[in-house]
């Protein structure tokens, strides 16, 4: 798996890092570094120089060397994150001034704008492992694979992960509701449909609403929008650099939109009762799933029908068994008094969930 997964819960104090150092005394190159540093969301600090007493040389996350402030740099104690940048294309001499500074890269402007927004971006925002990301799709429709989603995610976030719920599935009425939240304020869907480039991980988090100590990106009660392939892709990309645990509750359609997100899965759960029916329907899901998604595992839903259990339905479908999940005669009750799926940490649903993290830690490296 590409993810991995953390205990963290962020706390108040957790934010942004420092924005990027930038050296200079060229105003058109500064004006140019300050509305990149604006496209990705970040503050910087300015100086003609190396700033007194090491500052921000050697705490800032990335620094931007202008090409006309090399020489100025050249006696600062190396470290890691310079790029400097210059103009001339034509200058040959400035891959030997990059050599003298110790630059990790030499940019040249306009043509590397892009590339400079998005590694501003990460800094900005702190590059760590990207978030475990776990798709759940129905081997057929109400096979319980949104309760499912819903009760990972709540587990998630009680065992103290960044953790984020989408609802890839525009016709599934919105997980919102199933929490509870349909009224708390916060972007949905509709909201990105124009998104395309890079989206911000920090942004993004602190615009959607918050629900059970996880963030939810659902969809509203308006009318059907359709989401462009690009802004699916740039939504869960900035989610999973955040780190921690991404849950994305899948459509059993795949059309464009739902490709980009099982690109971005790691591990996907096919939510299977365990008929005759519900296996064979679950069989043309996962060929479709599968060209996408190479880790695809099967949890199995009872009762059963005679001559089926959990190995069976696994075996039927040629995919690995995640295990069993349990009936829990409960969730009615709790969903009458507004709990969410998996609230419930002593109950079965909610242990189900408990270990299927623990596994998911293991096998994905997280701690």
């Amino acid at each position: 798996m590409a993810g991995a997964i953390t205990d963290d819960r962020p706390s108040a104090a957790e934010g942004r890092q420092g924005g990027p150092l930038i050296v200079t005394e060229d105003a058109n190159l500064l004006d140019d570094l300050l509305r990149l540093c604006a496209a990705a969301g970040a503050r910087p600090e300015v100086h003609h120089g190396v700033p007194e007493r090491g500052g921000g040389w050697d705490t800032a996350p990335l620094v931007l060397v202008g090409d006309d402030a090399a020489r100025r740099v050249r006696g600062a104690a190396r470290r890691r994150g310079v790029v400097l940048v210059g103009r001339d294309q034509d200058d040959s001499g400035i891959w030997q001034r990059a050599v003298e500074i110790g630059a990790d890269h030499v940019l040249m402007l306009p043509d590397g704008e892009q590339w400079l927004v998005d590694r501003i971006a990460d800094a900005a925002e702190g590059v760590g492992p990207p978030a475990l990301t776990v798709g759940v799709i129905g081997g057929r429709g109400g096979a319980g694979s949104s309760t499912l989603a819903c009760a990972l995610a709540v587990t998630s976030a009680r065992q103290g992960r960044r953790t984020l719920l989408v609802d890839a599935d525009p016709l599934g009425g919105g997980l919102d509701v199933l929490l509870g939240g349909e009224a708390v304020e916060g972007l949905r869907w509709p909201a990105f449909a124009a998104s395309h480039g890079r989206v911000g991980g920090g942004a993004l988090e602190e615009s959607l609403p918050s629900l059970h100590a996880l963030r939810v990106l659902s969809w509203d009660r308006g009318d059907c929008v359709t989401i462009a392939p690009e802004a699916v892709r740039a939504v869960l990309a900035a989610a999973r650099r955040r780190g921690g645990a991404v849950v994305v509750d899948l459509p059993r359609r795949i059309d464009e939109g739902g490709a980009e997100a099982l690109a971005q899965v790691d591990m996907g759960l096919l939510v299977v009762p365990a008929e005759l029916r519900a296996v064979a329907a679950a069989g043309r899901v996962a060929s479709a799933v599968g060209m996408v998604l190479k880790d695809l595992r099967v949890a199995v839903r009872g009762p059963y029908a005679p001559g089926l259990d959990d190995r069976e339905v696994a075996r039927l479908l040629g995919l690995p068994l995640m295990g069993e999940v349990p009936v829990d005669t409960g969730l009615l009750a709790a969903q009458n008094r507004g709990d969410p799926p998996g609230s419930d940490g002593r109950g079965p649903l909610a242990r189900f969930c408990a270990a299927f993290w623990t596994r998911a830690a293991v096998a994905g490296g997280g701690v």
